[in-house]
């Protein structure tokens, strides 16, 4: 995303559009859903994480910035985001090792 002067807007996410590729096997058609996340996206969120040590939160708190293909992933388990609380979120990224798409080092409750 760009900003009027055409410069990179730093508080846009850096994600692709999730791709979703047909492919045929014995079963038939199948889908293989992927999505490039680059490295500037997550420093971007080290960083966030970082930085969360230090600030006081107001009424809302960037928690995490989940890819749409893990959350469509954890929906076809039978686990919607946005159905769950905070703190089952959080544990599930870091169960499956994907605690580098949190935002924040703060406890979540």
């Amino acid at each position: 995303m760009s900003d009027k002067e055409g410069t990179k807007n730093k508080n846009q996410p850096h994600l692709l559009e999730v791709k979703q590729d047909w492919l045929e096997n014995a079963d038939g058609l199948a889908t293989k859903q992927s999505q490039h996340i680059s490295q500037e996206f997550l420093d971007d969120l080290k960083e966030s994480r970082i930085q969360s040590t230090k600030q006081r939160e107001g009424d809302f708190m960037r928690v995490a910035s989940i890819p749409v293909a893990i959350v469509d992933k954890w929906k076809r388990e039978g686990f919607d985001i946005f159905e769950q609380p905070g703190a089952a979120i959080v544990k599930r990224l870091k169960n499956e090792d994907l605690g580098f798409f949190m935002a924040t080092d703060k406890t979540i409750h």
